[in-house]
């Protein structure tokens, strides 16, 4: 019995720890992010893992992100421009997004 316990303890904790990367990969396809960008391939932006790496261990980084999601940008990852994406997405959206990423 306490090895069926143990069993569904360990599925229920992976289920439940793997709700908010499908959650936010959602969020990431119904706001349009990824028709850029994809989580580990390059498609015309970089890919998601792509820019976790780069940003890994920069304590400005989730400002800075939030700010160029919002207002759009280009040269740090080549010359397409990434447009702006405020109001579009809510301030809300483009943090948890963020976060996720960052946390590739």
């Amino acid at each position: 019995m306490k090895t069926i316990n143990r069993l569904f303890s360990t599925a229920f904790i992976g289920a439940i720890a793997a709700l908010p990367v499908q959650a936010n990969e959602k969020l990431a396809t119904d706001n349009r992010c990824m028709n850029c960008h994809k989580i580990d391939t390059k498609v015309v932006g970089p890919s998601f893992k792509e820019i976790a790496a780069k940003y890994k261990g920069d304590a400005g980084a989730e400002a800075a992100m939030i700010d160029k999601v919002k207002k759009g940008g280009s040269g740090t990852f080549g010359a397409v421009p990434m447009p702006p994406n405020s109001p579009r997405v809510s301030d809300a959206d483009i943090e948890t997004l963020v976060k996720w990423i960052l946390a590739m």
